[in-house]
């Protein structure tokens, strides 16, 4: 069964340009969830950007995420928050969030990480990096993990093309080879549309 499709803004999106490119590629494949990357952005130009991807993700009809802001996410009507300072912000989060919103856990980089946010309440483990090269062993783990236990595993696969195996999780998330490419949307069609046909 193919996964269902996350997406990872890029980690210095333009808050004036990047909306048409993300409504481009939002137009041309289902998207369950899209993270809004936060990386080194200051506060204001956070918000500025996750005010108007939330506006396209959730028009378009993903879970829109944000990074580590639960304050924010409650403040601007996100669907939830993505949590990549380990276990203690996780379990916070989800006091604050749950069960309403979404609370997803990363930063899972062996299967202790990944059991220890399992016990939580969350609503996904997510296993890989958020943006840059392909991790084979964050591959290795979502396999482990989505083959045990019920929780949903995302694996990310920053470099991912038409050739890109899921390894059985629930979710693929999709970042750096789509905004990299000299056109996101025939780089979102190819990945989509290779998946679908197995």
């Amino acid at each position: 069964m193919a996964p269902q499709f996350y997406l990872i803004t890029p980690a210095a999106a333009d808050v004036e340009t990047f909306p048409s490119r993300l409504m481009a590629v939002l137009n041309v494949a289902e998207f369950a969830a899209l993270l809004v990357r936060r990386a080194t952005m200051d506060a204001a130009t956070y918000e500025a950007l996750a005010t108007r991807v939330i506006n396209i993700g959730q028009g378009a009809g993903c879970a829109v995420l944000l990074e580590d802001d639960v304050a924010l996410a409650r403040r601007l009507g996100a669907d939830g928050v993505h949590i990549t300072t380990g276990a203690a912000a996780v379990k916070n989060a989800i006091a604050a969030l749950k069960p309403g919103l979404i609370v997803g856990a990363g930063r899972t980089a062996s299967r202790h990480d990944a059991m220890t946010m399992g016990e939580m309440d969350v609503d996904y483990v997510f296993f890989g990096p958020l943006d840059g090269a392909t991790d084979p062993a964050s591959a290795d783990l979502a396999e482990w993990w989505a083959a045990t236990f019920e929780i949903p595993a995302v694996l990310s696969d920053p470099g991912a093309g038409p050739t890109v195996d899921p390894r059985g999780a629930e979710f693929l998330a999709l970042s750096t080879s789509i905004w990299t490419a000299a056109d996101p949307v025939a780089a979102t069609i190819a990945i989509v549309s290779a998946l679908g046909a197995r």
